[in-house]
């Protein structure tokens, strides 16, 4: 199954992914599922990072980790929020913060999903396709 973004002409471009996470085996892994939803993806393992990736890049779609080496997922949520030229951008946190506190505070940030680790395959297509929302169709 490919997710494509579809333009205003009808024409179409590979959507692309940005997944913000220090641990090695969790990063493949999301990794490995969004190649699997025909995602062309993007890594960073840090803050700094994924904020060049960014501007290089701008994704279609963000899987952010809330527990970064420099800086925290809440806070690179909010500053990308907050900017014009990626408030829209969906972002998607991923974390072993599991309470409902963390959970209200990132969506209170400005995420689109919050989910739990280790990430579930079929909760990572199900969060990106609300995330992704009617501007994207699937293809076989």
């Amino acid at each position: 199954m490919n997710i494509t973004l579809a333009t205003e002409s009808g024409s179409t471009a590979q959507t692309i992914a940005l997944v913000i996470e220090d641990s090695a085996p969790a990063r493949d892994m999301i990794v490995r599922y969004l190649h699997q939803f025909g995602f062309h993806v993007l890594t960073a393992s840090n803050g700094e990072e994924a904020i060049e990736q960014i501007s290089r890049y701008k994704p279609n779609i963000i899987i952010l980790d809330v527990v970064l080496p420099d800086r925290n997922g809440f806070a690179i949520c909010r500053d990308l929020k907050a900017a014009a030229e990626t408030t829209n951008i969906p972002i998607v946190l991923c974390s072993i913060k599991t309470s409902h506190a963390d959970r209200f505070w990132g969506l209170k940030q400005g995420a689109d999903a919050y989910l739990s680790k280790p990430v579930a395959e079929e909760d990572l297509l199900h969060a990106v396709r609300n995330c992704l929302g009617w501007k994207y169709v699937k293809s076989e």
